[in-house]
């Protein structure tokens, strides 16, 4: 009986195989790629890390996605399901917009931050300039230290929306 359970889905059984293989062979080249990324440009192993939960999510996401498909499911079906899904998601991110927009930041700034942990930066806000080192950069928010030895947490979205300048490289 399971050999005719079996002997039904072996095309779709093959497809998953390949799937699998295929989407574990793409999420070891990003991260290769955001490893490379990350040792050009010096960056905490923190950070990087941080872009390896971000491939892992992104890749299991287009996984499930694919095998969904594979195994029978209609697009009408996904329709319904992913609209529902995303409508309660929706109105869940919409109070929380905020955290959304810090961890794309968070994700830009990775790979086009010309700053990094140890540097000496000053932020040109009107209100609130900032003279501080970098202590460490995170999904959310960059830790900054000034002189005085106060401990200044910032957003990253607020990062790439307020002009910084680079006061003193690392090691400089």
């Amino acid at each position: 009986m399971l050999e005719n359970f079996f002997s039904g889905l072996t095309k779709e059984i093959i497809i998953s195989v390949i799937l699998i293989i295929a989407l574990i062979i793409w999420r070891f080249t990003l991260k290769k790629s955001a490893n490379r990324i990350a040792r050009i440009g010096d960056f905490n192993i923190g950070r990087t890390k941080l872009m390896f939960k971000y491939i892992n999510v992104l890749v299991s996401f287009i996984m499930i996605f694919a095998l969904m498909f594979t195994w029978g499911v209609q697009a009408e079906d996904l329709v319904w399901i992913f609209s529902s899904v995303f409508a309660v998601i929706g109105i869940g991110l919409f109070a929380i917009w905020s955290i959304l927009s810090n961890i794309t930041s968070g994700v830009i700034m990775f790979f086009s931050c010309p700053f990094k942990i140890g540097d000496d930066i000053k932020i040109h806000d009107k209100e609130h300039p900032i003279e501080a080192k970098i202590e460490d950069i995170r999904a959310f928010q960059m830790h900054l230290r000034t002189s005085d030895g106060e401990l200044i947490v910032y957003p990253n979205n607020m990062v790439l929306q307020k002009p910084i300048s680079l006061i003193k490289k690392e090691g400089a």
